[in-house]
């Protein structure tokens, strides 16, 4: 039986012992992409016809790095045996499969949106207008509403389920079965995954919230109006490390989730 406090206590272990290892990793990989990302934002070229490419072009490479960093953060963090090299190198290899299994997931995933796609527009809502106000009939928007709550119901569980899909894709190599793999390894999980998912997403978006605003506030009090751009770049970087730490908890606690359960699935 996997018990989600003792997955916790071997994660503070594992960020203690191998933090040497982990932070430079989450640094390149996960914190400066970001804030390459926010400098982009903040001072970026506006209204020209390359600006939209050039915006999509860093978005899928923060997208590539974030994935490559948290690949090789569980990587360090699965094995104690793992140096810094070896874990770049596993995540080299299974950055590209991880990436085309989420996008194929995504896909199949997106599906699930059509019936609310297909009630707004036979409910004569313009798709290409969104803004345009129109009143849903009572059956239709009864329905839009009850079943958005089933995706979000729908979501939590299929995010619990899925919660050792990175490191099962790093591990075992498993192409589209991981998604297979991470629900069994995840089976009597659910309910306590489903509130560590809770817990954690209010943990990190308190904190985050709080730098972005504290610090965007103080800047631009600083520097006036000119410094608005100024002030939302620093506004970013301070919300990206604290992101960055909290996304190399998350690996850290995937990891060991997935050490975990492997032995409680498949002892030896």
């Amino acid at each position: 039986m996997v018990s989600v406090g003792q997955v916790w206590d071997r994660t503070v272990d594992v960020l203690r012992g191998r933090t040497a290892i982990i932070a430079p990793i989450a640094a390149l990989a996960i914190f400066l992409p970001s804030v390459v990302n926010a400098a982009l934002a903040s001072y970026g070229p506006r209204a020209v016809p390359a600006a939209g490419l050039l915006v999509l072009a860093v978005a899928l490479a923060v997208v590539v790095a974030t994935v490559w960093g948290t690949l090789a953060i569980i990587a360090v963090a699965t094995d104690p045996a793992t140096t810094r090299a070896d874990a770049q190198a596993q995540a080299s290899a299974r950055v590209l499969p991880a990436i085309g299994i989420v996008v194929a997931l995504g896909v199949a995933l997106s599906l699930a949106f059509v019936p609310i796609f297909v009630a707004l527009v036979r409910g004569g809502v313009n798709v290409t207008l969104p803004s345009t106000a129109v009143k849903l009939s009572g059956g239709a928007a009864t329905f839009v509403t009850l079943y958005t709550l089933v995706l979000i119901v729908a979501g939590l569980w299929l995010s619990a389920r899925l919660m050792l899909l990175n490191p099962v894709i790093l591990n075992e190599r498993l192409g589209l079965r991981s998604v297979l793999r991470s629900v069994e390894l995840t089976r009597g999980l659910t309910w306590r995954l489903i509130g560590v998912l809770v817990l954690f997403a209010l943990v990190v978006l308190v904190p985050t919230l709080a730098a972005r605003s504290v610090v965007g506030l103080v800047v631009r009090l600083l520097l006036g109006a000119d410094g608005i751009p100024t002030a939302a770049f620093l506004a970013g970087v301070a919300a990206a490390a604290v992101s960055t730490v909290f996304s190399a908890v998350a690996a850290v606690f995937q990891a060991q989730l997935y050490v975990a359960a492997r032995a409680a699935r498949d002892p030896l």
